[in-house]
């Protein structure tokens, strides 16, 4: 018997669940029952201590053998905010849109992919779903814990799609196939409190961090290349923490992020960083996490299958981009070739986000086309 599922209702039970991140029980429970009805066995695993964890992943495949391909994703969410005109966590269809949190990023395209393997009950080899409750958090005990879990048991895949939402401004017109990479690193510059009108006796650290900054600022890291947009620096904040106006404070300290291409690797800009800000101010310590490397996938059939599913459904070539933020594929990259792609993302982690209905319908059936070719 074929069971039919609306991806729109299922979208709406998954936002109903306030699964800030990390996120773990009544959103898991949702899917693992959707997938069950479907022929999916479903494992489910908590895994982490606080301040990172718990953390709840979910591993589900029907199927055996080859092909194995793999849809990846997340049911964790980032905090609501205030100023919605609904309840973020109240699913609300309006003017053909679905509001809620998660709408977009990522539990519309979650059920997109459900509804798909409905549609598509007959196929050849092995269709899985690699969910984590931790991909808008640290990561600590997601993806990484994952795919521990998968090696252990001798799985892997031979492709993975990720359904974070890429498209830009219309469904279909943007697949990222690599994203650049990310690293935070936080300085200090120690220095010696004091009277202002006794500047022997003390130690300014503020001088010290304005000189940093201006160094900072003067790093060109490269241009691009023909796969990536130019690595950049950026600084996040600078803090001295002083409310009095007639003392120099004990230290200063500033963050910074760095977006960097392929060109680059993480270690590397962190002995860049480290050297430069020492050279501007000596004794300053610089703390960093590379929260995950620049990838590409090469050109190969996931490509094809995707884009083709894609102009099937939309009439539409994508583009094939790198640009933007980071997702889990920095991770899924060292099992097999990895894609992103999903809905709109214009209103992803902003108040009011919102999914049009017309577009989780339509991501169903690119999906399902995906997996048709995937798996013919």
């Amino acid at each position: 018997m074929t069971i039919a599922i609306d991806p729109v209702a299922l979208a709406s039970r998954l936002i109903a669940c306030p699964s800030v991140t990390p996120a773990r029980g009544a959103v898991f429970d949702i899917l693992e029952e959707a997938l069950a009805a479907l022929g999916f066995e479903v494992h489910r695993f908590i895994v982490g201590e606080a301040p990172d964890g718990p953390v709840e992943n979910l591993f589900a495949s029907r199927g055996s053998g080859a092909p194995h391909f793999g849809f990846a994703g997340h049911l964790d969410v980032v905090p609501s905010g205030g100023g919605w005109d609904n309840d973020p966590f109240e699913p609300t269809i309006k003017d053909g849109l679905l509001y809620g949190r998660g709408a977009v990023d990522m539990k519309g395209s979650i059920a997109a992919f459900v509804a798909a393997c409905a549609d598509v009950s007959d196929h050849h080899g092995t269709l899985s779903f690699i969910i984590t409750g931790d991909e808008e958090g640290p990561a600590t005990y997601g993806t990484p814990a994952l795919m521990r879990w998968m090696e252990a048991r001798g799985i892997r895949p031979d492709m993975i799609l990720i359904g974070e939402p890429t498209s830009e401004n219309r469904l279909g017109d943007v697949v990222k196939i690599g994203r650049r990479g990310s690293v935070n690193m936080w300085i200090t510059i120690p220095g010696i409190q004091g009277h202002v009108a006794y500047p022997h006796r003390a130690d300014n650290p503020v001088t010290k961090l304005g000189r940093v900054l201006v160094a900072l600022d003067a790093i060109r890291l490269d241009t691009g290349n023909q796969q990536f947009q130019p690595s950049n620096l950026e600084v996040t904040t600078a803090d001295v923490g002083n409310p009095a106006g007639n003392v120099i404070p004990g230290s200063a300290s500033a963050r910074l992020n760095i977006r960097f291409n392929n060109e680059h690797r993480g270690s590397d800009l962190v002995v860049l960083v480290r050297r430069t800000v020492e050279q501007a101010a000596a004794g300053a310590t610089v703390e960093a996490k590379i929260s995950g490397e620049a990838f590409l996938t090469p050109a190969g059939p996931l490509y094809d299958i995707v884009t083709k599913a894609i102009e099937e459904e939309t009439g539409i070539s994508p583009q094939l981009s790198t640009a933007g933020g980071t997702s889990d594929g920095r991770f899924l990259i060292a099992l097999c070739p990895v894609v992103d792609f999903g809905l709109p993302n214009g209103t992803m982690h902003k108040i009011d986000e919102a999914a049009a209905v017309a577009d989780i319908h339509g991501l169903r059936r690119i999906y399902a086309g995906v997996i048709r070719r995937a798996l013919a």
